[in-house]
């Protein structure tokens, strides 16, 4: 049953980070992390949530719609850890010269860790694992 109700609350929090995504609000999109988190992109280095967020502003300043979606591959719960596996895919309209538009596609597979903090699910770790670009 704790499962379950795990799983909701972290589902709702998809649905607001996705929103969020969709809605280029840097603020929004990252109250669901802890101050201490930890992103490690695609063979790339890990990053605080500070870097990342200033990563964040400047890929939406970039992108003129984005449009998101996702499923949960696997979870588990490890002592007071949710950890995921969620597959992406997101659908980018970039400008390109002054009408223009560019679509990219990027699908990729992420590892979520969640901490119940204070009484609140909380990203600590997120780890990008898999990404394509077409």
């Amino acid at each position: 049953m704790e499962t379950d109700l795990i799983l909701s609350a972290i589902n709702e929090l998809h649905q607001k980070a996705n929103q969020a995504l969709e809605n280029k609000d840097v603020i929004a999109y990252t109250t669901m992390f802890d101050d201490a988190l930890s992103f490690t992109p695609f063979e790339k280095s890990s990053v605080n949530k500070g870097d990342f967020t200033i990563d964040l502003k400047r890929y939406f300043s970039g992108t003129r719609e984005i449009n998101t979606s996702y499923y949960r591959i696997k979870s588990s719960i490890e002592d007071d850890l949710f950890i995921e596996k969620i597959a992406r895919k997101s659908v980018l309209v970039k400008p390109k010269l002054f009408f223009f538009s560019k679509k990219q596609t990027i699908q990729t597979e992420e590892i979520y860790h969640w901490k119940n903090i204070n009484g609140e699910w909380k990203v600590i770790a997120i780890e990008i694992v898999l990404e394509e670009k077409y």
